[in-house]
């Protein structure tokens, strides 16, 4: 990228992956300079990075994606693939397909004597067989540790192919944080699809960047939002195409639906092709709402068209909370989720008069101290646990806190027979002002509802013996000083 950000998020300055304590503490001794980076003794797992980059584009039309690894590094695509089909099928698809996933399958004697051989025959198969306008080539801990050169490879396959063809570094172990994997599949897509050459800037175009969790009500409704300040939206790169990604360079300004997942290509594109970007929240609960509306409003120069949408809004949807509130007041919360949704679910609930007991966030950076800053202000005295996949630590602390609901991926905490459920549906509305209404009755019928998981609890055992509950849950967590 022009900024020369290397694509690893731990590069970037006061970027933490291992840590936990008191929100305040950490808010403060963050603002001091005072962190200390650290390092977990023993893990149990990491998302990879690889997945992110797949995931970000697996929805592209007319591709191929090609994954240069072992076969189980493909494995968790599964469910990325059955995304994208559902997503058809809510976008009126009438023949639903499936990705066109190739994975060279890399085996011992591979990572012996290199796979360039069997990803040369990936590539070309890909081409033949599917005649796509787009290949990406996945690389892996297995390709980029042995070295193969892919780069090579692939630009000399390109001399004689009509299709763009674009290596992706997500080599896996490069880093901890598996939103890395985002910049990885952005930073390609710059270097081997955008224009070089700035374009002049398309009255109301809006580049709103989108993962695959984002549901196709929640995208019809943002371009719905988006719609009433005049803008034309560029909804990528979820289910869109080479022609869409192309426009890219040609928009007024950016925008994403998930702080994280574009934060740094819309950086790059402010200073590469001039164009201006909203970074603020995802806009789940009322007050985040108004904050990522106003944001990208702002910048259109529709500040006052917003401002007077919100007001009427709530007047619509303030009153209509009333009754969730009676049914959620005073429930304490633990939330867990990526960075910007965990985040965003942490201000939702105080719509409903909830509060916050512990939050797990995969890292914490400087866009993070600004979001705690925000919740402190909001919330007081929750825990935070930085860590990417741990639930040794996640159970530990459900069980010392005691909250009333969880709020994320249940299969865990769900065993202690607490009420579960999640903000990411990707099949129902759950951003903008209505959205609040489903999330918060969605919330209060698990509440009054805890029957399976009561059951659930009685005959299912975690694989933790009662030691470790009585432990710190942060104890493996050792600064570089100790």
């Amino acid at each position: 990228m022009a900024r020369g950000y290397s694509g690893i998020r731990e590069s970037r300055p006061q970027t933490f992956n291992d840590l936990g304590g008191c929100s305040q503490a950490i808010a403060g001794d963050y603002k001091k300079g005072c962190l200390k980076n650290a390092d977990r003794t023993f893990s149990q797992g990491l998302q990879c990075q690889q997945i992110n980059s797949i995931t970000a584009l697996i929805s592209l039309e007319d591709s191929v994606f090609v994954v240069h690894s072992p076969q189980g590094c493909a494995g968790c695509v599964s469910s990325a693939a059955d995304g994208y089909r559902v997503g058809q099928e809510h976008r009126g698809v009438k023949l639903v397909k499936s990705p066109r996933i190739i994975v060279t399958n890399m085996d011992q004697r591979d990572v012996v004597h290199g796979g360039e051989a069997k990803l040369r025959e990936a590539v070309s198969l890909g081409l033949s067989r599917y005649s796509p306008k787009l290949v990406f080539v996945f690389t892996s801990c297995a390709s980029g540790i042995i070295g193969d050169d892919v780069d090579s490879i692939i630009a000399d396959i390109q001399k004689n192919a009509e299709a763009i063809l674009v290596p992706v570094h997500c080599d896996g172990y490069k880093s901890k944080i598996c939103a890395s994997g985002f910049d990885a599949a952005f930073m390609a897509v710059q270097k081997y699809i955008l224009p070089k050459e700035k374009k002049s800037p398309q009255k109301g175009l809006v580049n709103l960047f989108a993962p695959t969790s984002i549901s196709y009500k929640d995208q019809i409704e943002i371009e719905r939002m988006l719609g009433l300040l005049g803008a034309e939206v560029n909804y990528i790169p979820f289910y869109s195409n080479l022609e869409k990604i192309r426009r890219i360079t040609s928009a007024e300004v950016s925008t994403s639906i998930c702080k994280v997942f574009a934060d740094e290509f819309m950086k790059d594109l402010q200073e590469s092709y001039g164009i201006p970007y909203a970074h603020t929240v995802m806009p789940l609960g009322v007050r985040n709402t108004d904050k990522w509306f106003l944001g990208i409003a702002e910048l259109l120069g529709k500040g006052n068209e917003a401002r007077s949408y919100i007001e009427q809004e709530h007047e619509r949807i303030l009153p209509r909370l009333a009754g969730i509130k009676k049914r959620l007041a005073g429930k304490r919360v633990f939330i867990c989720g990526g960075t910007g949704r965990s985040f965003a679910a942490a201000a939702l609930i105080d719509d409903f008069g909830m509060k916050l007991v512990g939050l797990e966030t995969p890292t914490y950076d400087i866009d993070a101290q600004i979001d705690i800053e925000y919740l402190n202000g909001i919330h007081r005295d929750y825990t935070i646990d930085v860590a990417n996949m741990q639930p040794f630590e996640q159970v530990n602390l459900v069980n010392k806190l005691k909250p009333d609901v969880f709020i994320g991926v249940p299969s865990w905490s769900a065993r202690f027979g607490l009420p579960t459920t999640h903000v990411l549906d990707s099949k129902r509305a759950t951003m903008g002002y209505d959205g609040i209404l489903y999330l918060g009755n969605k919330i209060a019928d698990q509440v009054e509802n805890p029957g399976f998981n009561r059951k659930l609890a009685a005959h299912a055992r975690l694989p933790y013996k009662q030691s470790w509950y009585k432990s710190d849950a942060f104890k493996f967590i050792k600064t570089f000083e100790e």
